[in-house]
This record gives structure tokens, sequence and C-alpha cells, in this order.
């Protein structure tokens, strides 16, 4: 499904103290960089805050006036938006002057992914089911409290521009205006099947804490690890993580602990030679891991049979 995002990032940051908010690191990674993973499926990503470097290439806008709140931000998205799939700054929503879809881009997605910037549990899997949802003008979260999240919801994009506008016409300016102030005009689906800590902010430094511990808890910090390795690496791959624990287990134990990260070591060179002769990635780690894995049991069952005695390591009665 195609969509658009837009992530609000230029808050104040008062309960930090006015802290650079987006660019604080959970699980060693910005926490903007953690919610633009969550979204990396979008066509276009706008970001309203200021400039940052960041994992994957967005476009920055900027609210009027900067700190005018989220829906001022939310309006300068949109109008970002609309001016980058027009072809320039003054032209029509989903393509060139003249009706012409812009070559790069195409006409206009129908949804827009609304995100804030401070949410280190975000999922692609929550994404998605926002933007599944059958909801009339769109979906929202709704936290395990019963809250509804606005900036955590995917909008159906012309009630938005719609609502928005006319809150413009009604009252001259945005800055200031409360989200809810549109969300009252839309019709809105609550979603509530998402991960329990999707929805979860870090707005002060309590919070910011307790992501940074959660993040390293037994049942979670192995998935949590590869998923910030990976971006971090520029790669896509689902990762068998049983199956690369096993054979560093066997490596370990069959042939010398310092066995274990360079077997595992070799086998991603190896699934990259694979890979780049034109084999799947997932199944050329697989294979590789397998062949290791045998690897290292016939060692193991060697060492014992040499343990045993000679009649053992024969094979012979």
């Amino acid at each position: 499904m195609t969509y658009d995002a837009i992530v609000l990032a230029g808050g104040a940051a008062q309960r930090l103290g006015g802290a650079d908010k987006p660019g604080l690191l959970v699980g060693g990674r910005p926490l903007l960089d953690r919610v633009l993973d969550a979204c990396a499926d979008a066509r276009t990503t706008v970001v309203v805050g200021g400039r940052r470097p960041t994992a994957r290439p967005v476009r920055w806008a900027r609210e009027s006036p900067p700190g005018g709140g989220p829906l001022a931000a939310l309006d300068a998205g949109l109008r970002h938006l609309a001016g980058h799939l027009a072809g320039h700054p003054g032209g029509h929503p989903g393509g060139h002057p003249g009706g012409h879809p812009d070559p790069e881009t195409g006409p206009a997605a129908a949804q827009v992914l609304v995100l804030s910037a401070d949410l280190p549990f975000l999922d692609r899997d929550t994404v998605r089911a926002l933007l599944d949802s059958p909801g009339g003008d769109g979906a929202l979260l709704r936290d395990p409290g019963g809250r509804d999240q606005p900036l955590v919801a995917a909008y159906r994009a012309e009630p938005l521009r719609r609502e928005i506008a006319l809150l413009a016409a009604e009252h001259g300016a945005l800055a200031g205006l409360p989200l809810r102030a549109v969300t009252a005009g839309l019709d809105l689906t609550p979603v509530t099947a998402a991960a329990p800590l999707a929805s979860f902010d870090c707005d002060t430094w309590d919070d910011l804490a307790a992501a940074r511990a959660r993040i390293r808890e037994h049942g979670t910090v192995l998935e949590q690890w590869i998923t910030a390795a990976k971006t971090e690496l520029g790669i896509d791959l689902a990762v068998d993580t049983k199956t690369l624990l096993d054979l560093a287990r066997d490596a370990a134990h069959g042939v010398a602990r310092p066995a274990a990260p360079l077997t595992t070591f070799l086998v991603g060179y190896a699934a990259a030679k694979a890979e780049a002769a034109g084999a799947d990635p997932a199944e050329a780690v697989a294979e590789a891991c397998r062949k290791a894995a045998d690897l290292a049991l016939r060692w193991a069952a060697e060492a014992e049979a040499e343990a045993a005695g000679p009649s053992e390591a024969t094979g012979s009665g």
C-alpha cells in the first residue's frame, strides 16, 4: 500500500529542559531514526523540524512560526509534501502544472502516516495495522490506557487537508491550536491490536531511562541489538537468530570458544559472496550456517571419539 509519512520533530522538549529530543539515544540509535525505521517503506517522508543527520534520506520542512505547535507542524508537512509531489513549491498536488503526474513520485498517496519523533518502540507491524484499518477518514492508535494517539495515526489525505484548511480559515492561523481541533472533525477508527509499547513516548528524563532499560531486557535485547546493527550496517535481511546462535554454540563447544564469533563472521562473508552471485540472501545465510554447523558437529564428534580411545577413533570393534 502506497503512503507518505510526516514525522513531527520540532517540539520544544520543555520537560527535557530543551534537550534535542529527536537526537536522544535509545539502544545506541537516535529516537528519530527509530521512528524513521518504522515507516521505511513510505514513498516520501517529510520531517518537520531542524535538519540533522538521519539514517535514511528524508525531506525537511519547518512550521511557521517555529514552535507553533503540532497542528502548524502537520500543516507544514502536508504543504511540503504537496509541493514536492507537484514538482515545485507552487504546483498542484499529484502532478506537474497541466495535470501530468510527477515522473519521480506519481500522484499523491491517499494516506498520510503522521508520527511524533519520540517513539522508541514503534514498529512496522503497528504502522501496517494503522494503514490497513478500514476507518472512514483514517485510524489512530489507542494506547493500553484507552487514550487515543493522534500522533501515531494514518489519515486519509484529503479529509485531513480539508479540516486543516477549515481551521485556518476560521482562526486565521494554526499556531497554538491543539491537534484535537482537527481530529474532532474526522471519522477515525481506533486501533488497539498493536505492540503494547508502540505509543510509549519519551517526554521526560524518566521516560528516557525507562526506554533505555527496557531495550536491554533479557527477552528483547537480542532483537533490539540485531535491528540496530542491521540499520548501522545498511543491511535489510531477516535474521534467523536461533540458527546463528546454534551455530555459535556448536563452534564454541565443538572447537573452541573463539571459534564462535570467527565462524559467524565467515558465514556472513560466504553468504555475501553467494548473494553477489545471484543467490537469495536468506537462503544463502541458511546454507552457509548449515555447512558450518555440520563441520562443527563433525569436529566435535571426532574429538569425542579420540577421547574415548583408539577403538572409538578408528570406528573398529
